[in-house]
């Protein structure tokens, strides 16, 4: 009997990995699977947080090395999707200087995990939003020291 329940709950878990495959596209399903920067930093440079309009909140913290993001970390409290976009964030910054990581937008998110469903889209703005927070915050902490 346990050999068929196990079964069973392989052929589920599979069926359900092809459905978010099928939905979000295999570069949301991999990130998905194994994400990166994830967790609290400790001591950051600057630290962004917001909540959106959906209820979720993002928090990314950037460590700066001179003028450049050297580490980029993520947590989120919401749904799969804010976490992929917040991992996308993260690595778009590292080793991108300030300017740079000034221009980023939810659209860049978008392009580089090739688009989502579209109740999903906004999780992609937020984690722009909140990086764009998070270094707002490292040069207001720059300005005061």
């Amino acid at each position: 009997m346990s050999n068929s329940l196990d079964e069973f709950a392989d052929r589920l878990q599979e069926q359900i990995h092809q459905e978010i495959i099928q939905t979000y596209g295999e570069k949301v399903y991999e990130r998905w699977r194994s994400p990166r920067f994830g967790g609290r930093m400790e001591s950051p440079t600057g630290y962004g947080r917001v909540t959106g309009s959906c209820g979720d909140t993002m928090e990314i913290f950037l460590r700066l090395d001179g003028d450049t993001v050297s580490d980029a970390s993520f947590t989120t409290d919401g749904c799969g999707c804010g976490a992929v976009c917040a991992s996308v964030a993260c690595e778009l910054a590292i080793e991108k200087e300030l300017k740079e990581v000034a221009d980023m937008t939810g659209e860049a998110i978008l392009e580089i995990l090739g688009g989502l469903p579209e109740d999903e889209v906004h999780c992609a703005f937020l984690a722009a939003e909140t990086i764009q927070a998070a270094l707002s915050d490292c040069v207001n902490r720059d300005a005061k020291s």
